[in-house]
């Protein structure tokens, strides 16, 4: 027994890796090629987006927001999980990355349940509207505190709004950080943490994956 969440050394990981992530193929190879990139360090973990299609199904949810979407593995993740009339949101900047994530969500079959917004996060989520079940923000850090008004706007009560990074490889830790994302993410951890409006809890999954459900 245990008192605390464990350390995991690189053989605990892969045991739980070896134990648990059904990875398909499919995804396994767009993990691969997205890790060939310099900007591969945006990829969440593969736990990660298989934790993420169990939260949809969990939540029954059918209508889904993602703020940062890179090369789509999270977003085919979770639309994977989805009933055949649900849809998802993707909201992202142009890059050369957008292609690599439609020819996946392509090759698929999901990406008619996929809409790809390419424009900055916050003009996209200005222009919404409606009830969301589900949004996954992994995206600018420095934009966190913005996401989770937003997110908070959209989402339905029940709804659940997930960040990505909010511990930031411990940097969250600093005293007196220079960087703008840093701040932003310890800004948004100690608001969370009284915000009557959620319930919450921050895993240690990934880079720190914190869960808010709107009351």
């Amino acid at each position: 027994m245990t008192a605390r969440t464990l350390n995991l050394d690189d053989s605990l990981y892969s045991y739980l890796l070896d134990v648990s992530l059904r990875e398909t193929p499919l995804l396994k190879r767009l993990r691969d090629e997205t890790q060939a990139l310099p900007t591969a360090r945006w990829q969440v973990a593969p736990e990660q987006g298989q934790f993420l299609a169990l939260l949809v199904k969990l939540t029954g949810a059918r209508r889904l927001l993602e703020v940062g979407t890179f090369t789509g593995y999270s977003a085919l993740c979770m639309a994977a999980a989805l009933p055949d009339d649900g849809s998802l949101i993707c909201c992202d900047i142009p890059g050369d990355y957008n292609a690599t994530a439609v020819r996946y969500w392509q090759e698929a079959g999901l990406a008619e349940r996929i809409d790809l917004r390419l424009a900055p996060a916050l003009e996209t989520l200005a222009q919404l509207s409606g009830r969301f079940d589900l949004i996954f923000i992994d995206a600018d850090k420095a934009n966190y505190p913005s996401y989770l008004e937003h997110a908070l706007r959209l989402l339905r009560v029940g709804g659940l709004a997930v960040f990505d990074n909010t511990l930031w490889s411990g940097r969250v830790l600093e005293s007196n950080p220079d960087s703008a994302d840093t701040r932003a993410i310890q800004a948004l951890n100690r608001a969370l943490k009284g915000d009557a409006r959620v319930d919450l809890s921050l895993l240690p999954i990934g880079d720190g994956l914190t869960l808010c459900r709107k009351r």
